[in-house]
């Protein structure tokens, strides 16, 4: 298995948390939760002023990352003290881990004529 890296924005990686995340040397990858299986792992080798992770997994899992089949999802520590002047939701942030989770398939809609049949089926068989 060959492993291609991926960078990507911070900004599209974190979302909301992109303001209060401290940067990392490096952060384990797993799929969907920590007792998930660890697909490597993402850094910021870029350097101090690029603004990026690096993913550091496999190709297949690369391109589905690249094309958005995954969300993201994050196990992280609070940075510093506790403050109690501070609000937790304005507290500094540590990364532990980030996960990997799968987007949900699209259901097509069902069309009104194949649920009238369903209906009508339905009505046939219960009288």
């Amino acid at each position: 298995m060959s492993q291609q890296p991926l960078t990507m924005s911070r900004r599209h990686v974190l979302g909301d948390l992109y303001g209060r995340c401290d940067r990392s040397a490096s952060v384990p990858v797993y799929l969907n939760d920590a007792e998930g299986e660890m697909l490597g792992y993402a850094d910021e080798s870029l350097g101090t002023y690029a603004d990026a992770f690096t993913f550091h997994i496999a190709d297949d899992l690369c391109k589905k990352l690249a094309a958005g089949h995954f969300t993201y999802s994050f196990d992280f520590d609070f940075a510093g003290s506790k403050d109690a002047a501070t609000a937790p939701s304005r507290r500094r942030i540590i990364l532990k881990s980030i996960f990997l989770v799968m987007r949900k398939g699209y259901e097509k809609p069902v069309s009104k004529s194949v649920l009238h049949a369903n209906a009508e089926a339905a009505k046939a068989v219960s009288s």
